[in-house]
């Protein structure tokens, strides 16, 4: 995991609001990543509330124990990625957290998840996996979480089918 604390500033030089996915191609929460450069990241989102920034994590244990001594910012977005059934556990960890939009996204969906536990869940989103060696997705998996978030009032997001040879 390679830091770039260069890049903190950026945000700051923006005028326009923008909505900012952190770390889109790694993973803030990542045992490599000291609290002490999250704390950082945390510090320009505070000092830029005109942007809306999404924290997506597949380490939800890591993260909860960063938020137990921490408050999340009212422009912070926070989610865990749910691809697989055995990984539903990650929303527990987001579930009482006080952010402004906890969000799940189910991408890249690898299988069906049954029933999902949305209680606390402000949105969801779905979509294939991307790329040459992009595993399949099924309708059906895609649909059953759609009527679910349909059934508990929650906004759904289909990002993409991805790509992949039939």
């Amino acid at each position: 995991s390679t830091l770039h604390p260069e890049d903190l500033i950026e945000p700051m030089r923006w005028k326009k609001p923008s909505t900012i996915f952190v770390c889109s191609m790694s993973d803030l929460f990542h045992q490599d990543v000291p609290f002490e450069f999250i704390d950082r990241v945390f510090a320009v989102i505070r000092n830029t509330p005109q942007h809306v920034y999404q924290i997506l994590t597949k380490r939800a244990e890591r993260m909860s124990d960063y938020f137990a001594t921490r408050i999340i910012p009212h422009n912070a977005w926070i989610g865990v990625t749910v691809e697989v059934a055995k990984t539903k556990n990650r929303i527990d960890y987001i579930r009482h957290l006080k952010a402004p939009i906890r969000f799940i996204s189910c991408e890249p969906l690898l299988e069906d998840l049954g029933e999902l536990d949305l209680k606390g869940i402000n949105w969801v989103i779905a979509g294939g996996e991307s790329g040459v060696q992009a595993r399949p997705m099924k309708e059906e998996w895609v649909l059953n979480i759609k009527r679910q978030t349909e059934t508990n009032h929650i906004p759904f997001f289909f990002k993409q089918w991805g790509t992949w040879s039939a």
